[in-house]
């Protein structure tokens, strides 16, 4: 990369950090316009890091010529992963990538501008730190952290390093949820006071863990990274991670949950809850290998009388609230429906009175997801790395929801509700505070700044 090329991304980021949940319009130019002041030296180089099922939701984002970026990297611990994702990329992108299992050797490279980290929880924010660290900017996967320290010290390091990260909680991308927004601060419903967020799928039941060789091609102690060693079990590497045990996941709050209470927080306007209590347990399936909670109630009571309510059920299909997921608003003049294709508004009679809906624009309930949103917050990463928009999600926001996830496992692990400082966010329960961190594995510790 020439040094010009460098210190421009560099220097148009710099508009870009820092920016607040308030921002929400995309100042845009035509990629006409935008050219003839830049030129081919606007070109962003891109790695991804984690080959499953999520990375082909950035891929119509980075084919897009308008975007100008290239892909140069694919890298994942499967050797198998990196051969299929080779084989999709060719079929939409001219260059060749990389192919390497390491991302620290993907890191080394000086002409990598941005990474996305598309990889089991565990590596998230570890990842992004190291990248931060090594001068790339970051898309970071939901769940943005593993547990409540990391976050702070993801925050740190955006502060620090001054790099553009992106959560991907890409409904905040949504051009439907933005105007919900503007219109909840407009005072459309009243006076908002709870809103009840919710996630139904029908997951099956999973096998018990084996302990086995590794499968062929994976690179386990690299896919452990920052998680303490132990022995491989069958089946941990393909999605099953997610359920056994805290080694990797952060059960369905960090799996999915994260969405829905982002937007359940950004419609409140509140930052931390004053207390939290949940109900949760392991109802389905009871003898197989699922380890976690695959139901759960949480109640979050935040100042000023106001409530988040969480409704999660992993593993029964029915449709509570006709959706597989989404967000109630209520307010002291009607309420508001919303989820990924858009929003009902709703008077205090039940009647509705306003909509703005596009069925389809993003899979609520696949695997991997994608869509329409998952592109927009893509091409507004690209942009905020330019200092041509502001984050949509950055990642002190992101974090703060994060962490309404991080407080209800905790609470579910501890088997006890529990009172939190609404400024700082820090537990008034020393049992609870046990779960603040992890333990890393010697010398993957992600080290203050």
């Amino acid at each position: 990369m020439s040094s010009n090329r460098r210190d421009f991304i560099k220097r148009t980021a710099l508009g870009a950090v820092g920016a607040t949940i308030a921002s929400h319009s995309i100042n845009a130019m035509s990629a006409k316009s935008y050219s003839k002041i830049i030129g081919a030296n606007d070109r962003i180089n891109v790695a991804l890091q984690g080959l499953g099922r999520r990375y082909g939701a950035y891929m119509s984002a980075i084919a897009d010529k308008k975007n100008n970026v290239e892909l140069t990297y694919l890298c994942d611990v499967m050797k198998s992963q990196r051969d299929k994702a080779a084989i999709a990329v060719s079929k939409r992108i001219k260059n060749k990538p990389k192919l390497e299992n390491d991302i620290r050797k993907v890191l080394n490279d000086k002409d990598v501008d941005a990474v996305f980290m598309a990889t089991p929880d565990h590596w998230h924010a570890p990842g992004a730190c190291m990248a931060m660290q090594a001068g790339k900017h970051v898309y970071l996967e939901k769940p943005c952290t593993h547990n409540p320290e990391e976050g702070e010290l993801v925050v740190a390091y955006q502060k620090k390093y001054n790099k553009v990260v992106q959560m991907g909680n890409q409904q905040r991308s949504s051009l439907q949820s933005q105007e919900m927004i503007k219109g909840i601060r407009e005072g459309v419903i009243g006076d908002v006071y709870n809103a009840i967020a919710f996630y139904t799928s029908k997951r099956g039941p999973v096998p018990h863990q084996t302990k086995t060789a590794p499968p062929e091609g994976l690179d386990w102690d690299l896919f452990q990274g920052p998680a303490p060693r132990r022995d491989y079990t069958d089946n941990t590497w393909d999605y099953n991670w997610h359920w056994y045990g805290w080694d990797y996941g952060t059960a369905e709050m960090g799996n999915n949950a994260t969405h829905e209470l982002d937007i359940a927080r950004w419609a409140l306007d509140v930052k931390y809850p004053e207390h939290v209590e949940v109900k949760s347990g392991k109802f389905h399936y009871v003898d197989d290998g699922w380890e976690m909670y695959d139901t759960m109630e949480a109640t979050f009571r935040f100042a000023g009388n106001r409530t988040i309510q969480w409704d999660g059920r992993s593993r029964n299909g029915y449709d509570k609230y006709g959706s597989g997921r989404g967000t109630i608003i209520y307010g002291s003049n009607g309420s508001i429906f919303v989820n990924r294709d858009g929003y009902k508004q709703y008077d205090l009679k039940g009647k509705e009175v306003k909509q703005n809906l596009i069925p389809g624009i993003e899979d609520g309930n696949a695997l991997g997801g994608g869509g329409q949103l998952s592109a927009a917050h893509t091409v507004n990463f690209f942009d905020a790395i330019r200092g041509k928009a502001e984050l949509t999600s950055p990642i002190d926001e992101g974090a703060i929801s994060q962490m309404l996830t991080h407080y209800a496992n905790i609470a579910s692990r501890i088997d006890n509700s529990f009172e939190v400082d609404e400024n700082t966010g820090r537990i008034f329960n020393r049992e609870a505070m046990k779960l603040w961190s992890r333990t890393y594995e010697p010398g993957w510790e992600i080290k203050p700044v």
